[in-house]
């Protein structure tokens, strides 16, 4: 039975349109006019125990939202959900106890403690054992690289490790369910692969189910198996990564490294496909998916091609082209 349930959900905003000056204020005092907006718009989908889902769209999308009313920070306007077989916005003790949810720009962490402090009242927060806390926190420490920062005052902490001791902060009590938004938000590469190699260890060895949002593809691509896709309040495809490609691509391109570059392409090249570049004797060119071997063929017989290869078009560029698109 699926961990996370959610049908026909449904978050409406009314944002009061202000006239300008001060007979529109004046106005307004007897007569408004609003915006209604569907920040979530009857979305469905059920998560099981132990996945890991990235959940993606552009800014306003209606992601953040979505995780709010899971976690029972919001109330919905229409739909229903049940997380672990709770109402979220019910806010039982016991579903609090279950889940948490970290928001990569909100801090929980005192700012004038040391970091080993604040864990140490979020582990009275949750009644954990003395033993069983600290076995966990050292653990934790160790596999996030900050065991020796865990004495310094907050403030004093990079980005990287407040974020790194944010996380501790929201898995101490280990929760069933992670909800994770933008949780390697300005942090350096290093950084982020720190974080993601964590979250994969909790995800496998604790069977944690984790529900990530982020703008960072390399998050996406490694991490999750499975991806929901978010725009305008809506829901359009929900499936894994490759299956974006299968759906809403029908191209491949091929790139060929010449050992020598004639100055023109022979002008059967551009009724092949989208010639993307040609330069130094590397050529790129953008075919549909029906034609890729016959086009390779034809131009290993026609051109001096000393290397060849096929690829998918870039993941990243899909995504943002779904963005652009009014549907």
């Amino acid at each position: 039975m699926p961990i996370i349930q959610v049908s026909n959900l449904t978050k409406t905003y009314h944002k009061y349109r202000k006239k300008a000056g001060f007979w529109g204020s004046f106005k307004g005092l007897f007569s408004r006019e609003y915006d209604v907006t569907n920040a979530v718009n009857q979305i469905s989908f059920h998560i099981e125990e132990g996945e890991l889902v990235g959940f993606m769209g552009p800014n306003g999308a209606g992601k953040t939202t979505t995780m709010k009313i899971l976690s029972g920070l919001l109330y919905p306007s229409k739909g229903s959900v049940s997380v672990l077989g709770y109402t979220p916005w019910e806010r039982h003790d016991d579903y609090r106890r279950r889940f948490a949810l970290l928001l990569g720009q909100k801090n929980q962490l005192w700012w004038d403690l040391p970091a080993r402090e604040s864990l140490a009242l979020n582990a009275r927060i949750y009644s954990l054992d003395d033993k069983q806390w600290k076995v966990s926190l050292a653990e934790m420490a160790e596999m996030l690289a900050v065991t020796e920062q865990l004495d310094v005052m907050v403030r004093e902490l990079s980005l990287g490790e407040r974020m790194k001791m944010e996380l501790i902060a929201s898995l101490i009590h280990q929760p069933k369910i992670l909800f994770l938004d933008e949780p390697t938000i300005g942090l350096d590469v290093v950084s982020q692969k720190t974080v993601r190699d964590f979250l994969k260890h909790l995800n496998t060895e604790r069977k944690t189910t984790i529900i990530l949002t982020s703008h960072y593809m390399a998050d996406i691509e490694e991490l999750c198996k499975r991806v929901m896709i978010i725009d305008k309040g809506n829901l359009f495809y929900d499936g894994s990564l490759q299956g974006i490609l299968n759906q809403f691509v029908d191209e491949k391109r091929i790139n060929i490294q010449m050992s020598e570059a004639p100055e023109l392409l022979p002008e059967v090249c551009e009724q092949m496909g989208v010639i993307e570049s040609y330069k130094d004797g590397k050529l790129q060119i953008r075919v549909k998916r029906k034609s890729v071997i016959e086009v390779s063929k034809v131009l290993l017989g026609m051109l001096p091609v000393v290397d060849l290869n096929i690829e998918e078009v870039p993941i990243e560029e899909v995504i943002r082209q779904l963005f652009e698109t009014d549907r």
